[in-house]
């Protein structure tokens, strides 16, 4: 078991209130994603529910037992650091076997435990090499490697693919997943990426400012968008948001649509833009557009589509993958 419940949780720090008040629960086997810009407090929550800092309100229950003031070895969960945090002088494998060590485990139950995690996590070869002896993905292995020996009911990760190049977190990030799948343990995961978030999550946090501002799947949060921070925020490129004569025309303060909603032409169209950057990245090519009337439009196309900077483009919007907001941020309805 590996549900999660927070109730009315904050934090505050002095003067400053990172966690106003937050309400959330997080279901056994879930793997959820706390996502937001720098600052916003996924980390702070993430270390409040690993019991790394105290809570100033509310209550933390786990599997329905009240942790609030529990230690964090008293809570059964396991952290994974955006840091390694592995012992130099330690093989790989003692590395791994070292929390069950510290558990006064007998050595047969630690040798099956190491030898298991090795397995599922492809570290078998490794074992009896040192930390420095292996790349950036096979030492973040090693740290997760540590944290299953433990069988905790829920894996806090935070941050953990920070310090990878953009290749190494592509394969990490199906790495983790897989485990999820192979485990079948609740994993609550940070990140300031959400192209993460979007690819890993069952279930997406969005944090702003400490305040949580909308719950939901990968594509709820992608086709229906609370407000105007998550429609900006979830998805890449970030969708494009038009004030003036044209939102108005649409019964809206601001209208909303995301670059691959935008039909192209280089003969006729609603909007006419000049390129002003060109990104050709095989398949897709996103242009940044200067739109008149309008401003800045970032469309995406096909990789073949031919456009490069000074060149002129017309667009015309999906209507029907339109979003449209009202003078507060908020969606409103079709």
């Amino acid at each position: 078991m590996g549900s999660i419940t927070l109730q009315k949780v904050s934090k505050v720090f002095g003067e400053a209130k990172v966690i106003p008040s937050i309400d959330l629960e997080i279901n056994d086997g879930e793997f959820v994603v706390f996502v937001g810009p720098s600052g916003c407090g996924k980390s702070t929550l993430l270390r409040l529910i690993a019991g790394l800092e105290d809570v100033s309100g509310g209550q933390i229950l786990i599997d329905g037992k009240d942790v609030t003031q529990a230690a964090p070895a008293e809570r059964g969960l396991a952290m994974v650091f955006q840091s390694y945090a592995l012992y130099p002088h330690m093989s790989v494998r003692n590395n791994i076997a070292f929390p069950l060590k510290m558990a006064k485990m007998e050595k047969s139950a630690i040798d099956k435990k190491v030898t298991d995690a090795a397995r599922v996590l492809n570290l078998t070869d490794y074992l009896e090499r040192r930390p420095s002896q292996l790349s950036g993905g096979q030492r973040q292995r090693v740290a997760i490697g540590r944290a299953i020996v433990r069988e905790p009911s829920a894996f806090l990760f935070d941050e953990p693919l920070s310090n990878l190049d953009a290749a190494l977190r592509g394969t990490m990030r199906l790495e983790i997943s897989d485990l999820h799948h192979q485990l079948k343990t609740t994993m609550v995961y940070v990140t300031h990426d959400q192209v993460e978030a979007m690819t890993m999550a069952d279930k997406i946090v969005v944090l702003n400012r400490g305040n949580i501002e909308q719950v939901g799947s990968p594509l709820e949060l992608y086709k229906s968008p609370r407000n105007l921070f998550v429609a900006g925020f979830i998805g890449s490129p970030h969708m494009n948001f038009v004030d003036g004569a044209y939102a108005q025309s649409k019964n809206a303060k601001t209208a909303g649509i995301r670059p691959e909603h935008l039909n192209l032409s280089k003969d006729n169209g609603i909007w006419r833009g000049t390129v002003k950057v060109a990104e050709h990245l095989g398949a897709d090519t996103f242009l940044h557009l200067d739109v008149d009337g309008i401003g800045q439009i970032t469309a995406r196309c096909d990789g073949e589509f031919g456009a490069y900077h000074g060149d002129t483009v017309y667009m015309t919007p999906d209507e029907a993958k339109l979003h449209r907001f009202d003078d507060k941020g908020l969606a409103l309805k079709a």
